[in-house]
């Protein structure tokens, strides 16, 4: 095994990734000022919802008490939690589409991850990888659904990087 290889996980090469295969990732993550506040200013996201907490309070937002959390965010987190499990062993992101931002995020929810393989084919330009195709979902500590997306990973081959 070569020194690269030693670092990452047994579980995570492109034969590990069957159609099918399901997955709650192991931890959350509690969204917080911070995040929303930074990154919503800094490409200039000028929506009220996310900048105005006057105009988020008392009722007067259609979208829930308090700052809706910008949508790239969350599903940013969404796929940072995923990415243990499922890009570990990645070459490279590939594809990233079907974005859907469910139900609006609060500052203090924490999100949750989970994923499912809905592709798995070898690369046409790499035989030392292959393409995983996830589905990926995440919910709030109350159990809703506030995003789903998918995306396509170039994965090692185990037969190439793994253990010889």
């Amino acid at each position: 095994m070569d020194r690269v290889a030693a670092l990452t996980g047994t579980g995570t090469y492109f034969e590990d990734f069957p159609v099918g295969r399901k997955m709650r990732h192991a931890r959350g993550a509690t969204v917080d000022e911070v995040e929303n506040n930074y990154l919503s200013k800094a490409v200039v996201n000028t929506a009220q919802a996310h900048w105005n907490e006057h105009a988020s309070r008392g009722g007067n937002s259609p979208l829930g008490e308090g700052r809706v959390v910008f949508g790239l965010i969350t599903g940013s987190m969404v796929i940072g939690l995923a990415s243990q499990d499922t890009a570990e062993n990645a070459i490279a992101e590939v594809r990233l589409d079907k974005l859907r931002f469910t139900s609006p995020v609060h500052h203090g929810d924490t999100i949750y991850a989970f994923s499912e393989v809905i592709a798995a084919e070898a690369s046409p330009e790499r035989g030392d990888a292959g393409l995983v195709t996830f589905k990926h979902w995440g919910v709030t500590h109350d159990d809703r659904v506030v995003f789903e997306g998918e995306r396509t990973v170039l994965v090692k081959r185990r037969s190439h990087w793994g253990a010889r």
